[in-house]
C-alpha cells in the first residue's frame, strides 16, 4: 500500500501511536530499529503500515536534520541487516510535508509482514 505525500501529511499531523513514530534524529540507531520492529510485527492487527518520520520533532516540526543520502541508506539498511524478525518490508524517502512547514522530512514506512 503506497501512501501519498497527502497521507503522510494527515499521518505527520496526527498523534504517535502504533503507527506513526517520529525522531528528530536518526542517532539513536536501537530506538529506531524497534519501531520498525513494531510496525513489521503489527501486533495490533492494523494490517496498514507504520510510518517513522526522521527529522521531524514530537510536536511534527521540523528538527532541521540534514537529510543525506547516506542516512537514506542508512535507513534502508535496516531491511537486510537480519536484527529484525520478521524482516521488514521497508521503503525510505525523502519528502517535503506541509505538516512539516515545508521542511523535508525522511519517511520509512514499513509494512506489516503477516
Amino acid at each position: 500500500m503506497a501512501l501519498s505525500d497527502d497521507d503522510l501529511d494527515v499521518l505527520l499531523g496526527d498523534l504517535e501511536s502504533d503507527r506513526i513514530e517520529r525522531k528528530e534524529s536518526a542517532g539513536n540507531t536501537d530506538k529506531i530499529a524497534q519501531a520498525i520492529c513494531a510496525f513489521a510485527n503489527d501486533l495490533p492487527g492494523h494490517r496498514l503500515p507504520g510510518v517513522l518520520f526522521v527529522g521531524v520533532r514530537d510536536d511534527g516540526t521540523p528538527s532541521g536534520l540534514d537529510l543525506t543520502d547516506q542516512l537514506l541508506q542508512n535507513l534502508a539498511s535496516f531491511r537486510d541487516q537480519g536484527n529484525i524478525l520478521p524482516p521488514p518490508s521497508i521503503s525510505v524517502r525523502k519528502t517535503e510535508l506541509r505538516a512539516s512547514l515545508s521542511r523535508r522530512s525522511s519517511c520509512c514506512r514499513a509494512t506489516p509482514r503477516r
